[in-house]
């Protein structure tokens, strides 16, 4: 019975990690392989070592907290844990059948509180930390992205430009006995540069969801002791790679609805910010959502932007005396006809540059953005004097469907903790 039981907890604990790897390397890699840095294979391969590098590290620190610290490791027992994994991945499946990328963290979390209320052994004080983390963290994430979007984002984006390398960046030469490794023709030293921060950013992201969701995947058999720390670690990663080399190839076509209507140059920055706040979770011991707090960025870092059409002044005497101010939104940072075409208040007109989606697709503008640095930043308005309307000339989110991610963010963890602890309660 032990055998058979530690069996389907092994195999759920695949099931998830297999999911959490086809999801995470889409967004870790999505900007990579879009851009003809590096292909499908090579982005899996890298994904797998900087996860289990970021498991193996940091990712430790999590599988404690979760597997004996928000309840007691003796309430783990085998059977328990696959109850706790059986709700992790049924959550997970409902988010995914309305295309909504949950949170593994959070669900695995709601799964393991149902059964510290069911058994009364709920660390409360530990659950609060999680919980407030889960608050705050969205919150710098937002406040970082403000900041980025009103002050840096539109000068990097006047010096920095990201485009499909379309003969890729390495060619392997076949002159010798051994085939070696050589730059492409015509890739430039800024494209050698600009391939290298996005390829840094994307192993990054890798650690990043190594530290944070390897966890998720067997904390629960960790508690149990039915496994060790380092074999829950490789078995998760194991099943990551799975997912990395398969389904991952799907996602990483598409990039993912979520990220696509991105600058390239605002999806790196938002990746950094992203999982350097989960990286830090992790090493406390926190268990958070990468997803969550990446949409908090976005969302902060396009409101940003687009406040740069109003001057700190302004925006606080429209404030006092009830005027109503520029709309502000999430679409500042999205390409489009009418920002190609518009002129700023001081005769300028913005060009932006090429999205995830575009280089994904293989649909590039019809323009570029390669301005001349020695220029660059005098082409940038200052606060107060870009047009409101180009900067809001379409909004990033579909209000309705940002919705709908957020309800499903808060269900399933809801889900995932009323059903673990009905079964509990009920003596399982």
């Amino acid at each position: 019975m032990v055998t058979a039981l530690l069996v389907i907890g092994l195999a759920v604990a695949v099931f998830v990690g297999y999911n959490i790897g086809g999801s995470s390397t889409g967004v870790a890699f999505g900007p990579a392989v879009g851009s003809r840095i590096t292909g499908k294979t090579a982005a899996a391969v890298l994904f797998t070592g900087f996860a289990l590098l970021g498991g193996w590290t940091v990712g430790r620190e999590v599988v404690e907290t979760m597997g004996s610290e928000i309840v007691p490791a003796d309430e783990f027992t085998l059977a328990a844990s696959v109850v706790v994994l059986f709700f992790t991945g049924f959550s997970l499946l409902i988010s995914n059948l309305f295309g909504v990328p949950a949170s593994t963290s959070m669900t695995a979390v709601g799964a393991i509180a149902g059964l510290g209320v069911a058994t009364d052994s709920l660390n409360e004080t530990v659950m609060f930390g999680i919980v407030s983390a889960w608050i705050v963290a969205p919150l710098v994430a937002f406040w970082i992205g403000v900041i980025l979007g009103r002050y840096i984002y539109p000068y990097l984006d006047a010096r920095v430009s990201f485009g499909r390398i379309e003969d890729g960046l390495v060619r392997f030469d076949r002159s010798g006995v051994l085939p070696r490794p050589v730059l492409s023709e015509n890739a430039t030293t800024r494209d050698v540069l600009g391939a290298g921060v996005v390829l840094v950013v994307a192993c990054y992201n890798g650690f990043s969801a190594g530290a944070s969701n390897t966890v998720n995947a067997v904390a629960p058999l960790v508690g149990s002791n039915a496994i060790t720390v380092e074999q829950g670690v490789l078995l998760a990663v194991g099943a990551m790679a799975i997912g990395a080399f398969t389904i991952a190839r799907r996602t990483l076509d598409t990039v993912g609805d979520g990220i696509t209507d991105l600058p390239i140059l605002a999806a790196i920055l938002v990746s950094l910010v992203g999982a350097t706040i989960i990286t830090v979770l992790s090493g406390f011991g926190i268990p958070a959502s990468l997803a969550v707090s990446m949409t908090s960025c976005i969302i902060g870092l396009g409101w940003g932007r687009a406040s740069r059409a109003v001057t700190l002044a302004d925006a606080a005497e429209a404030a006092i005396e009830g005027e109503g101010g520029p709309d502000l939104s999430a679409g500042a940072l999205i390409a489009t006809s009418a920002a190609d075409t518009e002129e700023t208040s001081v005769g300028q007109t913005t060009a932006p540059g090429p999205t995830v989606g575009d280089l994904a697709t293989g649909e590039m503008p019809d323009e570029s953005v390669a301005s001349d640095e020695s220029g660059a930043d005098e082409a940038v308005p200052k606060i107060g004097e870009e047009n409101p309307e180009a900067l809001v000339s379409e909004t990033l989110f579909d209000r309705a469907a940002t919705g709908r991610i957020v309800t499903l963010w808060l269900l399933t963890p809801t889900i995932s903790a009323i059903g673990s602890y009905l079964v509990f309660a009920l003596g399982f």
